[in-house]
């Protein structure tokens, strides 16, 4: 996978597209961080990822149980939304280390809130608007492993 990538969406069909393009590449044991504002396409592109591992399922936003399991793809999905987060002890309570270190690939929203218990070569997935560019356009960069 590239360490560094700039993707250009202009509608939701992109944006989940680039997605799935990401979950076809995704190996086990990796951490993709996805950052951006509310409303900005995440749960679109998660879902293309989620198709891109093989999931066929619905795939929602799990903004109020903190974490969505999918078993059925290639590898198992384990999508976290951990915006609601009070305090990053709530993810030892998750057994988020289960996750983390598991069988399967992670898929964090909000991850910023939980910087603290992040390991070492996560990957970053940030959605940006541009409404100079249009309503509909975003701007997905990827960046490589993350140091801690």
């Amino acid at each position: 996978m590239a360490e560094n990538m700039i993707r250009e969406s202009f509608c939701e069909e992109d944006t989940f597209r680039i997605g799935r393009e990401l979950g076809e590449m995704a190996r086990k044991g990796e951490i993709f961080l996805l950052e951006g504002d509310l409303g900005v396409g995440k749960t679109v592109f998660s879902k293309g990822f989620a198709e891109g591992l093989g999931i066929t399922e619905p795939v929602t936003s799990p903004t109020f149980t903190m974490i969505q399991e999918y078993e059925e793809g290639r590898i198992p999905l384990y999508h976290f939304d951990v915006y609601r987060i009070a305090d990053v002890e709530e993810m030892f309570e998750l057994g988020y280390e289960g996750y983390f270190f598991g069988e399967g690939v992670c898929l964090v929203e909000w991850a910023s809130r939980i910087r603290q218990i992040l390991p070492a070569g996560c990957r970053r997935i940030e959605i940006k608007k541009d409404l100079e560019r249009g309503f509909d356009y975003r701007r997905i960069m990827i960046s490589g492993e993350e140091e801690k």
